[in-house]
């Protein structure tokens, strides 16, 4: 690891919210507050001549704007923002990013499938209602009707945690080179988590800014919704781990948009995958023992019971036992047959 990283015992010391650590020379980790269990996102600042970039930006929320407000306040010289890069679609990475540009960022970057799915689904969210393929897609994982008429608000959240989506975008694209912080950094794409999430990697500094492609404690969410139920980005998810570790050495210090900051790259994307194969057998354990809906799969995915008391993670953990079916699906190991509900029982083939 290179000597210009801050250490303190051998890792990067963790920012308080709207704090600035210096990760590396001209590199800064701070923290964007979330709602929820997962309360921040980190986000990555590099000082350049005539300003700062930045590396995701957090949900839209008035707890983000006070964040960056004081982030903003306390950036050496006073200097702004001048390019906003997102990693992915998600709000908690994307949701600021219009609020920044409106105050003087002038360039905002994005891969292309990232950016128009994003546009999409913020298009969605102002529907008068939620499409009826939707209403059949969460009645087929066996939700109940009380949790179909709670996705209706669900649905239109998205819209509400991003500030204005830039009406145009600079293009991310797989390899290309950027100038960041005085580094040169490649951009290396994956999907599964989402359509096509950029991760920047920088060989001269020993640094990859992960997002969410890989995280230190926790598994990223691979979820099949509504827009594209028959995807499968387990697989897609999958294989971008494994391309991660053949394209990047495993002595890099490691930047997630969630936790702290870890070396051990090719450790961890082993275990990943080690404990996704083990749950997609305990899966098909299940399945060779009688048939099951989506929200019977639950506890065996997750080891615990998930009820839609938390709609958030009830939707989410939906997406991914989909997920886990779709995949298991194309490989010719799971099957189904729907009853006159239209519920979706899944067996093992």
């Amino acid at each position: 690891m290179p000597d210009e990283v801050r250490k303190s015992s051998g890792l990067p010391r963790v920012p308080e919210a709207a704090e600035l650590v210096e990760v590396a020379k001209d590199v800064f980790w701070s923290r964007i507050p979330l709602p929820g269990k997962l309360n921040h996102i980190n986000i990555w600042l590099f000082r350049e001549q005539d300003g700062f970039s930045v590396v995701d930006t957090g949900m839209y929320t008035s707890d983000a704007e006070a964040a960056w407000l004081s982030i903003l306040s306390a950036l050496p010289e006073g200097k702004p923002i001048r390019r906003v890069f997102v990693t992915h679609l998600h709000p908690d990475h994307v949701g600021m990013a219009g609020w920044l540009m409106e105050r003087g960022a002038e360039e905002f970057w994005m891969t292309r499938m990232e950016y128009l799915t994003c546009r999409v689904l913020v298009g969605q969210s102002h529907d008068e209602s939620v499409p009826e393929d939707f209403v059949a897609f969460q009645r087929a994982a066996g939700w109940p009707g009380s949790a179909i008429d709670g996705y209706h608000d669900h649905y239109h959240n998205y819209g509400r945690r991003i500030s204005h989506l830039p009406r145009s975008y600079q293009r991310l694209v797989e390899g290309q080179g950027h100038v960041i912080g005085g580094r040169r950094w490649r951009i290396v794409t994956g999907n599964g988590h989402s359509p096509e999430h950029a991760c920047l990697y920088s060989e001269g500094s020993k640094l990859l800014i992960s997002g969410d492609q890989v995280l230190p404690g926790i598994s990223s969410n691979v979820s099949v919704t509504p827009l594209e139920p028959t995807a499968n980005p387990m697989a897609d998810w999958l294989a971008s781990l494994r391309k991660l570790k053949a394209e990047i050495p495993d002595d890099v210090l490691v930047l997630p948009a969630h936790q702290h900051c870890f070396t051990g790259l090719h450790d961890r994307i082993d275990a990943l995958i080690g404990s996704q194969e083990k749950t997609l057998a305990g899966l098909r354990a299940a399945l060779e023992r009688s048939p099951k809906r989506v929200v019977d799969l639950f506890s065996i995915l997750f080891g615990r019971a998930i009820t839609e008391d938390n709609f958030m993670i009830f939707n989410l953990a939906t997406g991914e036992a989909q997920a886990c079916l779709n995949y298991l699906e194309e490989r010719g190991e799971a099957s189904y047959v729907t009853d006159r509900e239209g519920v979706r029982w899944y067996s093992a083939r």
